[in-house]
């Protein structure tokens, strides 16, 4: 007699099992990319509020200005003295080789465009972006699901406060705002750094100078470079956030992890669409 899948069922056949077997982990991977895509979603959606908040006037009024404030403090300056100083060391080593380097080959004339382009360009807002990921947004990206996890954000909530906008946007804000005054502080560090290394302490090539300078920054490079830097410091600030918030529960350091690899996958999409936009 032939065995029909229900009277598998019922006696517990091995091609009921076999089957069963093969769609177990269909439906593991079905149910893991159903959670990412709603964690993804939830990120998209945090963005999107930390953006509106931000061109929003009230969020820079009282009584949020404080905890604006204190996060915006407590993220860039302990950042912002070394990290200017990491930045122009590793400005110095690179455009002493990069000048010597084009300076035996006789490209002296490039030298100093491939440095704005190397440096400026790509180097400082993606070390910048890592600098801020590392020091401020993943712990307080930690701090925050710890909060999740013993409640103090619905407590918050039952008190009548948003903590959209006394601990989550605060935090997010801090990251955007540290990512974009470390590129700004370490390019123009970067800049002078290579006039005086190119042209020594002299006033008189300063014109040719930033003639090369807007040269390389023309408009199309400049909204590139604007955008880019703008993604990165969302992204470093928000992905981390975001997964700390609303992914399962796996501890602090498997929320860490979590948060590191979205973000990680995140800025190398935006870095490879920088390089698309700058060279093709």
């Amino acid at each position: 007699m032939p065995v029909t899948p229900a009277r598998a069922r019922h006696r517990g056949h091995p091609m009921m099992t076999g089957m069963q077997a093969a769609a177990s982990p269909l439906r593991t991977l079905a149910h893991g990319l159903r959670q990412r895509g709603r964690v993804t979603w939830r990120v998209l959606q945090l963005g999107a509020m930390v953006i509106l908040l931000a061109l929003s006037p009230s969020s820079w009024r009282a009584p949020w200005r404080r905890p604006l404030a204190v996060q915006l403090v407590r993220a860039a300056l302990p950042l912002l003295p070394w990290f200017t100083l990491l930045a122009a060391i590793l400005s110095l080593v690179i455009i002493r080789i990069v000048l010597v380097t084009a300076q035996s080959y006789g490209l002296s004339q490039y030298a100093l465009e491939m440095v704005v382009r190397v440096l400026v360009l790509e180097l400082i807002p993606l070390t910048a972006a890592f600098a801020v990921a590392v020091r401020v947004t993943v712990p307080m990206a930690a701090e925050l699901a710890q909060a999740r996890q013993v409640g103090r954000l619905e407590r918050v909530r039952a008190q009548g406060a948003d903590p959209l906008r006394t601990e989550i946007a605060p935090r997010a804000l801090a990251g955007i705002f540290c990512v974009l005054l470390l590129a700004a502080v370490s390019s123009l560090v970067a800049l002078v750094l290579a006039y005086v290394l190119a042209h020594g302490f002299t006033p008189f090539a300063f014109e040719r100078y930033t003639r090369l300078v807007g040269q390389v920054f023309n408009p199309v490079v400049s909204l590139v470079f604007v955008l880019k830097t703008g993604a990165l410091a969302l992204a470093v600030s928000v992905v981390p956030i975001g997964a700390a918030l609303h992914a399962r529960e796996a501890g602090l350091a498997g929320l860490e992890l979590q948060g590191l690899v979205r973000m990680f996958m995140v800025v190398l999409a935006i870095e490879v669409a920088g390089l698309a936009g700058n060279y093709f």
